[in-house]
Order: C-alpha cells, then sequence, then structure tokens
C-alpha cells in the first residue's frame, strides 16, 4: 500500500499537527520537524486506511443494533475480530514497508551486554587519560598539597555538577561517573559539606545545553551566600580552598561572544531567514542572571568569568593564602585573572573527563600522580582580539531572500538562510600566529598569550637534548635524549617542531609547525630516556596554491635553511639543529612518497571567495584590513557564486547534465550466485566485485545507499547483512538501538595526553564496547580544526594543530580497527563551526590553508590506519560553493586518489536541508546517506547508465568496507537464520492470529450451538 491518491488538504493539515506536536520530542536527536513531517507523509495512507476501518467498525456496530438479537452479538464481535485482524495486517504492511529501515535497524540490534571485564578495562583507560591529560598550568609550589592538609574547602557551583562531555554525537551517560569532589574524597581528602549543600540547594541540575536549546546560565550563588558564618567555618575547617569554573558546549551550540546581548535576548539574530526562523538553534540561547545584576558586562564572552563568578573568586582570595583553582573546560577560557591573586597557587586544566578521569585529579592534587599533560590549544589573554573573531558565528547573506525562499519551498527542511564564513586568517591558526607575528614584530607575544600550545608542568624538572642529527637526504634523522634533573619520576612529552625558510611576499608560512612528538615512558629522578626521530623533508614543504612558484598548485620544499627544533611548548626552545635544501623540491611534479598522485590545486577556483586574507609580507602589514570587520561588500552574493550555488541545490540540481553518453549500462539483477561473504579479504579490485555487483537490482542499490541512518541496510540479492553503527566519539551511544557503553573523555582531553601509546589503547578499549555490542560501525573519532574558541563542538576534536590532533585519530582509529571496527573519521572537512552549519554555510579559505590545516588530521589518520575496514563522514558545510557531500574534488580526487583511501563516505545527519541530494552525493564519492531515504532529494529518478555507474560504486564501497569488517569475521557466512524482527513478527502474528481467529469462531460457534439449540427446544413443543 502506498500513501499516494490518499493526500488531501485535511491530511496534510493532520500531518502537519502530528510534526508540530512530535517535533521537540525528536528535535533533541537531531531530527528536524521537516524531515518528522517526511515520514509521517509516507504514512499518511495508511493512517487513512485504520481511520476508514475504524468508520467501518462504527457503523457496522450500530447497524447491529437492527439485527435480532442473538445475530446481533455476533455481528460485533465479529466485526471487532475483522479490525483487529486489519490492524495486524496493516502494522505488519508498515514495518515490511516504508518503516522497514528503521523498525529492522531497531529490532535486529543485538542486546547490548558489555562484558565486565570490558567495562573495567574502558574505565581504567579512562582513568590513564585523566592522569596524563589534566594539564597543570601554574604551580608555585602550593601542589601537591603538602601531606598534612587533610580537609579541603571546594568552592563553585561546577564542582558539584562537572562537565563530564558535551552533547549530541559526542555525548555519553555520565550518571554514574566519578565526579571531582568524589576524586577528592577517594585521594583522602574530606570536603566541606556545608559548601556543597550550599551548591547543590541552588540548583541540583545543569542548566540545558542541547541541539535544540541552550541555556548558558552559570548557576552560581551570589557572593551574599557567603556569609561571615560561612567563611568562619570553612576557615576553621581548612586552610585550603579549591575553586571550580565550569563551561559547557554542545552539538549546534557555538558559544556566545556577547554575553550581555545573550541576557538581552538580542545575539545572534539572522540577518536572512526566508521561512523557518526555528531551525536557528542559536536563536534558542537564554541566561538567566543569578542576582539583581547582569552577570556579564557589555562585550564580555562566555569564556570569561561572570562578575557573580568574579565576586566568588575575590571573596574566597580575601579568605584564603593557599587556592587551586580547577578549570573544567572543554574550550579555552580567558584565564589572566588567575594571575592576579597571589593567592591562586596553581591552575590545573581538566575538560571532559568522562566516567573515570577525575578520579585521577585528586591523585594529582595530593602527588600520588605527577602531572604530565600539555595544552592542546593556545589559552590566549584577550579572545575577542583573535585573528578570527570577526569571521565567526552568523553571516548571512543579504541579497537572496528569493532563492532562500525557493530552497524552502523545494525542500521542507531547508533552513532558508544562505551564509558565509571567510577563514581570513589563511594558515596562521592558534600558536601558528602568535608564533610568526611575535617573530615579526606585529605583536609582544608576552601581552597576547598566556600560555602556550604544548604548554604543561610537572612535579619534576626535565632537560631535553638532541644527538646524532644527520641529513639523510629525503629525511633528517635525531636522538632526543630526555633527563629527569628534578626529584620526582615523571613523563614528559618531546615535541619537534620545524622553523621553514621565508621569503617576503612568497608563500605563506608559519615560523613555527609541529612536525613530530613523542610520550616518555616514567623517568626516575636522575634516569634518562632516549627517543629516536626520522622526519621525512616532504613533511616540511608548504603547499602553493596562488601559483608563487607551482602553477595549478602543489607542495613545495623551498631551497634554504630548516631548523628542527625540540620544544617544551610552542614558544620555548630545547635545543635545535639545522640543515639546509639545496634548491627548490617541486612534490607537484613527482608526488611525496605518502601520496598516490601528485597533489594540485582542487579548491582554489571555488573556495577562495573574495575575502583579503592575512598574509605574513612586510610583518603583517594587512592585518588590520584581513582580520577586521567584514567588508559589506561581502554580504552581496554575486551573479556568479549565485549560479554556481544553485546548480547544488534540491529543485535545480540536474544530474542529467553530468552524464556521458559513452557510459555503458550495467548489468543488474543478475543470478551469478555470489554472497557478499564470498568476497571477505578479496582485494578491491577483484574480478569478482563486478560479478557481484551485477546482482544487485536498482531498488537494491537505492535502498543500499539511501538507508545508513545509524546501520546499513540488509540486500539479499548479495546476501549482505544489516548493519548498526553508533555514535560517538565517547564511546558507545545509539538512541536508536539503546546501546550505550561506558563515557569517555572529551577529545580535547584525550590530545592533551599526547601520548600516541595511549591513544591506541583507547581506540582498542573503545572498540571492544563495540565488538561487544556487535555493532562495528563507529561515528568517530572527530577530528575537525579548533580554529576558534567558541566552537560548541570543540570537545568533540582535538586540537588547534592538525599533526597532533591526526597522529592521535591515527592511532585510537587504530585500536578500534583491530577489533574488527571501522572507525568513520569526521566531519570531513572544514566543519569548524556549528553556528548556520545546515544552513548552506559557503565556507571560504585558500587551498594552502584548507590542505596544510584543516585537511591535515584527516590526511594523517587516513595515511596511519592500521585496520581493515575505515569509513569517513562528511560535513555539512559548503567548501566554496560546493557542499562537501557532494564534492567529487575532496571526496575523489584527494580522499581516494591521492590519499588511497578505500571505503566508504557516508553524510552528515541527512535531513536534506536543500542540498544533501542522494544524486549529487553518490556522483561525487560520497557513498551512504545518514538518514531513512525519507525525503524527496534521496529519491533516485536518473535511471542513465552515468548514474547506476556511480550508484554501483558507491555500494560497492559500502560493501567492501562491511565484509571487511568484524561483522563478517569468522568462517560462517553471517546471513543465515531468522533475524530479530522476522522471529518476533512471527511470533506476533502467530499469536494475534491464533487468538482473532479463535475468538472469531468461539463466537461464531457458540452462536451456532444457542440457535441449535432454541431450533431443538421449538421442535419438541
Amino acid at each position: 500500500m502506498s500513501a499516494a491518491g490518499w493526500k488531501s488538504k485535511g491530511g496534510e493539515k493532520m500531518v502537519n499537527l502530528l510534526a508540530k506536536l512530535l517535533g521537540p520530542i525528536f528535535g533533541g536527536l537531531g531530527v528536524s520537524e521537516a524531515d518528522l513531517l517526511s515520514y509521517l507523509t509516507q504514512l499518511q495512507g495508511y493512517v487513512y486506511f485504520i481511520l476508514a476501518a475504524i468508520v467501518v467498525l462504527v457503523v457496522v456496530l450500530v447497524l447491529a443494533s437492527k439485527a435480532k438479537k442473538g445475530f446481533k452479538h455476533v455481528i460485533r464481535w465479529e466485526a471487532v475480530m475483522a479490525f483487529f485482524a486489519a490492524l495486524l495486517i496493516t502494522v505488519n504492511a508498515i514495518c515490511y514497508g516504508p518503516m522497514y529501515t528503521n523498525v529492522s535497524g531497531f529490532l535486529n540490534a543485538s542486546k547490548v551486554v558489555l562484558a565486565e571485564e570490558t567495562v573495567a578495562q574502558s574505565k581504567d583507560t579512562i582513568k590513564k587519560i585523566g592522569e596524563e591529560g589534566f594539564v597543570l598550568v601554574k604551580n608555585n609550589g602550593l601542589l601537591p598539597l603538602a601531606s598534612e592538609v587533610k580537609n579541603l574547602n571546594v568552592f563553585g557551583w561546577d564542582s558539584t555538577n562537572p562537565i563530564f562531555g558535551g552533547t549530541g554525537s559526542g555525548s555519553s551517560d555520565s550518571s554514574s561517573a566519578i565526579g571531582i569532589l568524589q576524586s577528592l574524597q577517594d585521594a583522602g581528602y574530606a570536603t566541606n559539606e556545608t559548601l556543597t549543600k550550599l551548591y547543590t540547594d541552588y540548583r541540583a541540575d545543569r542548566p540545558p545545553v542541547t541541539m535544540s536549546e541552550q541555556d548558558w546560565t552559570l548557576p552560581e550563588p551570589t557572593v551574599d551566600a557567603y556569609t561571615d558564618e560561612l567563611m568562619t567555618e570553612a576557615k576553621e575547617f581548612s586552610d585550603t580552598a579549591v575553586i571550580v569554573i565550569g563551561r559547557s558546549g554542545g552539538e549546534n551550540a557555538d558559544l556566545p561572544t556577547d554575553m550581555n546581548a545573550v541576557i538581552k535576548g538580542t545575539y545572534n539574530v539572522a540577518q536572512e531567514v526566508a521561512a523557518a526562523p526555528e531551525n536557528f538553534g542559536y536563536m534558542n540561547s537564554s541566561y538567566t542572571n543569578n542576582g539583581d545584576y547582569d552577570d556579564f558586562e557589555e562585550g564580555e564572552s562566555y569564556l570569561e568569568l561572570s562578575v557573580t563568578e568574579e565576586n566568588m573568586v575575590e571573596k574566597v582570595c580575601s579568605e584564603f593564602d593557599n587556592v587551586v583553582v580547577i578549570i573544567n573546560a572543554n574550550n579555552a577560557m580567558e584565564l589572566g585573572w588567575v594571575d592576579e591573586y597571589e593567592q591562586i597557587g596553581a591552575v590545573i586544566l581538566a575538560p571532559g573527563a568522562g566516567a573515570t578521569g577525575f578520579a585521577a585529579l585528586g591523585e594529582i592534587v595530593s602527588g600520588a600522580v605527577n602531572p604530565s599533560g600539555k595544552t592542546a590549544d593556545t589559552y590566549v589573554k584577550d579572545l575577542l582580539a583573535t585573528p578570527y573573531i570577526n569571521n565567526i558565528g552568523n553571516h548571512s547573506y543579504n541579497n537572496v531572500a528569493d532563492l532562500n525562499q525557493q530552497i524552502v519551498e523545494a525542500d521542507g527542511a531547508a533552513v532558508g538562510n544562505l551564509s558565509f564564513v571567510n577563514y581570513v586568517e589563511g594558515i596562521y591558526v592558534g600558536y601558528k600566529f602568535y608564533e610568526t607575528a611575535a617573530e615579526e614584530g606585529l605583536i609582544k607575544y608576552e601581552d597576547h598569550v598566556q600560555y602556550p600550545f604544548g604548554y604543561g608542568l610537572s612535579y619534576t624538572t626535565f632537560e631535553k637534548t638532541i644527538e646524532n642529527f644527520k641529513d639523510n637526504g629525503d629525511t633528517v634523522s635525531f636522538d632526543v635524549v630526555v633527563n629527569n634533573t628534578g626529584d620526582t619520576a615523571g613523563k614528559d612529552v618531546v615535541e619537534i617542531y620545524f622553523t621553514p625558510p621565508y621569503t617576503n611576499g612568497g608563500i605563506e608560512k608559519a615560523s613555527v609547525n609541529l612536525v613530530q612528538f613523542e610520550k616518555t615512558e616514567m623517568i626516575e629522578p636522575g634516569a634518562s630516556e632516549t627517543l629516536s626521530f626520522e622526519i621525512a623533508k616532504e613533511d616540511m614543504a608548504s603547499y602553493d596554491s596562488e601559483g608563487i612558484k607551482v602553477q595549478g598548485g602543489g607542495y613545495i620544499l623551498e631551497a634554504g635553511d630548516y631548523t628542527i627544533s625540540v620544544r617544551s611548548d610552542s614558544h620555548t626552545v630545547d635545543a635545535e639543529e639545522t640543515f639546509k635544501v639545496d634548491s627548490d623540491i617541486d612534490y607537484s611534479k613527482a608526488a611525496r612518497s605518502t601520496d598516490l598522485v601528485a597533489a594540485t590545486n582542487q579548491f582554489e577556483d571555488y573556495s577562495r571567495g573574495d575575502f583579503v586574507q592575512l598574509s605574513r609580507k612586510d610583518k603583517f602589514a594587512n592585518y588590520d584590513e584581513a582580520c577586521g570587520p567584514v567588508d559589506e561588500k561581502l554580504y552581496e552574493m554575486s551573479d556568479e557564486t549565485r549560479a554556481e550555488v544553485e546548480k547544488n541545490v534540491f529543485g535545480i540540481y540536474d544530474g542529467t547534465k553530468y552524464n556521458d553518453d559513452a557510459d555503458e549500462m550495467p548489468t543488474m539483477g543478475a543470478k551469478n550466485g555470489l554472497k557478499l561473504f564470498d568476497l571477505k579479504g578479496a582485494p578491491y579490485d577483484d574480478a569478482k566485485w563486478e560479478q557481484l555487483l551485477d546482482q544487485l537490482t536498482f531498488e537494491d542499490m537505492s535502498t543500499m545507499i539511501n538507508v545508513g541512518g545509524w546501520q546499513t541496510a540488509a540486500i539479499e540479492s548479495v546476501g549482505k547483512v544489516a548493519t548498526s553503527d553508533c555514535d560517538g566519539p565517547a564511546g558507545l551511544n545509539n538512541f536508536i538501538t539503546g546501546a550505550y557503553g561506558t563515557a569517555y573523555p572529551a577529545e580535547v582531553l584525550m590530545a592533551q595526553t599526547w601520548n600516541k601509546q595511549l591513544a591506541y589503547e583507547i581506540g582498542h578499549s573503545m572498540g571492544q564496547e563495540y565488538r561487544d555490542a556487535n555493532n562495528f560501525g563507529w561515528y568517530g573519532p572527530a577530528m575537525n580544526t579548533h580554529r576558534s574558541a567558541f566552537a560548541g563542538r570543540n570537545f568533540e576534536y582535538y586540537s588547534e594543530d592538525g599533526v597532533l590532533g591526526g597522529y592521535m585519530a591515527a592511532n585510537q582509529m587504530s585500536g578500534a580497527g583491530e577489533l574488527g571496527v571501522y572507525p568513520y573519521m569526521k566531519h570531513f572537512a572544514l566543519n569548524d563551526q556549528e553556528i548556520n552549519r545546515t544552513s548552506m554555510l559557503l565556507t571560504y579559505a585558500s587551498e594552502q590553508a584548507i590542505r596544510e590545516i584543516y585537511l591535515k588530521p584527516f590526511e594523517l589518520a587516513t595515511k596511519g590506519y592500521t585496520g581493515a575496514a575505515e569509513a569517513v563522514m562528511s560535513s555539512f558545510n559548503w567548501i566554496g560553493t560546493e557542499p562537501s557531500c557532494g564534492n567529487a574534488n575532496l571526496l575523489i580526487n584527494v580522499l581516494r586518489n591521492e590519499w588511497g583511501f578505500q571505503g566508504l563516505v557516508e553524510t552528515d545527519y541527512d535531513g536534506s536541508y536543500g542540498y544533501m541530494i542522494s544524486d549529487h552525493c553518490v556522483r561525487s564519492g560520497n557513498d551512504l546517506m545518514l538518514g531513512f531515504a525519507s525525503a524527496e532529494s534521496n529519491q533516485f529518478t536518473d535511471q542513465s547508465a552515468t548514474a547506476i555507474k556511480a550508484m554501483r560504486q558507491s555500494c560497492k564501497n559500502i560493501m567492501y568496507t562491511i565484509v571487511n569488517s568484524g561483522y563478517y569475521e569468522g568462517d560462517e557466512d553471517p546471513t543465515g537464520g531468522m533475524s530479530n524482527m522476522d522471529k518476533l513478527f512471527l511470533k506476533v502474528n502467530v499469536i494475534g492470529g491464533v487468538v482473532i481467529g479463535g475468538i472469531a469462531v468461539l463466537v461464531l460457534v457458540r452462536y451456532l450451538l444457542k440457535k441449535k439449540k432454541a431450533s431443538a427446544g421449538q421442535a419438541q413443543k
């Protein structure tokens, strides 16, 4: 049965009403009202059928009153049983029809029972992340606390309700996680219960920062709560205070840069919203003041202290001489205030710590654990004076209202807000700007940077030296000797940076660039450890996208002196050596050793935009022009840009324009007798793949591509089993199947360990949970760049630096991949802010910045991954005028042809949004749609040879990934036997059929017996 023919204005009104009623329920899961509307529309015909059956039932029941007394009873019972039979058949038709993929994905998922040893291993691994990831950024000798300190006064509401992770796909169940207070108590400290009660009485729950609602309230009691009596009691309890400051963030929610505007309800109002303003999650931002004053003054950001927090810090520091500050935030905050109080003797950065990460905090405070974490971002003193600050957030085109409206009318899920973001800072992201700007004299380093990238203190001291430095031609090799010169055992990080030669006005180059790193084992006092490095010179090449020396773009290692330095952080040099490159090496002619083909420009023509990019030329002479307020002219979309955008939006997009008449129609529906299991372990180019693909029908391919919502579909013709994919970066998390695992920490905390081996262990431990759940598809890790401290999803990404993030990701993925898990590294690419992410966000950047900064972690992860099966999740945003999910240059030319990726690419959540078009995606190298084939934009209407070849290629990529995963390990084909869904429906149908039929027969037999008995009685008379 189809919904076609049942539509009416009344039906549409009913469906719209249901969508509005159910929208808030599903909105938190990322399902928009428009998406829900499309699901309900599919069921409209079935709903009408059931309503018609109810009407018929009522009519029959009413008319039955006119029948004879005995027969009336029969009619009514038979009518009711007929209705239930029709209802049972309709439910079967729905569940095995339009909702099959949704229902089967839920019912066929294995029941999740994690082994006790698996959970124990995860918790042990997570504790290690805390031990090695919490960063001590200030210490005047206060830590570790003296042994005589037994009691602690813990101030700050966040101490009772700390941040354990984030929201959205990076969320996890932290209900049983070890908190900050418990950690301190487990380390042997008694904490002031009066203070704790003050905070829990003030507010028990954390304000929600979700995908659909952002309440940025910081529930901190006003200073008058700290009465003389309370503070006297506190000082009698202990002479040591701990202050906890927390900041949350989440998917679909960038952090506000103007909290006073949030308080007043005027923050980030869109300039142009054609028809769907409710889809702007950030427009739901709110804040409730704690006192009778504004908690934030005009122009203050969420990453500064509120007035209430400032008052609390002032109060505590006026009463205590020994103060430890714990910063429980996933985003780099402004922390200049910690140096304004001499009483603050120590500061620890403690991002979301998952289930057991905070267990390490008390041990660090006591000295049982020596901290060895390093910052993954640069901590600057004024975040509102950063190079990116004018080019984040909402920038809507102001001359495309008609196009916005047209897009919304064609696709109800579209937001209707064409917007842009300009990556004006180019390659000068994070420390690369501050180190280079200081060298060029644009800034005084100490005035801008509080804690450098890669910075962290220890309870001991280390000395590093370089030995055996050699120039090997294509590489340089050397040893780094790390000596523990203190009196406490500890670990240290060896950070390797390079400084390339720069010619004024030439190819842009940062003066300091991380190229490699390793972490030592535990080194005892007086002992040393030697770490050996070999660095490929090609890893120090710059990408010339402007054609300064390489026409058409490419990597080039320019002639000159290169310095290799070992640093304690991006700013502090421990040792260095220099080597010379005699003449330019152009890798656009002969590819780098790690590339299959030479990298050349793939994005510059449509990604560069019209903005002025920051340049090192003449000591950053164009800084004010490049990084100042956005030029008003850029808010007007040019006719040329509009024409390119229109090609990629639903209702205008026409895939047939890309058809090739020379393409031959592939075979479909063949009976070759192969099953996917037969291709297990076969090379990607094995001839049997073509025979297997010949067995697919057009409907098979459409289903396999479109049904990717936390699953891949079962395809009977090729013996492909249904599979289950799960969020996310913080561990097993699937709201569809109800599969939840141990809460892992924020990725930024993982990155702060700077430990590749631990990253591998993280992947392996997390992968074992996926394996226990019989779920081998992992939506993670996420590895976008911390371009801005205000990006709401920074908790889900590693760092501002792609080398750190890339190596951490490669090792984490490999650990999981060893267990048959196929990781979806995401979000590919340039998905570095949450505002407008689904509103056709045109992300403009130079190709040099794209390749050296934003693709770098994905490149290193792809090339460093050692698992058998792998996947990629593309991103919501556009690269210039091309949506990432429909960008063949990105997904085919770079990912597959250059880097050698073999696996499947999936969209981010397929809400259609006016541009996530299945036909466009498969033609561009995006194989799987993260949805349920509900939107009109998912329908394949072109059955040309070119279109079918593209669909066929996507199906090959999907099946290649699945067959090389844990779903097909072992010696037996997993397609045997009935599915959980079939078993359940067989039971329900048999029981339901027996009950319904039995009652119907019983009523009829009873009537006939009564009638027969009555007839016999009449005969006797």
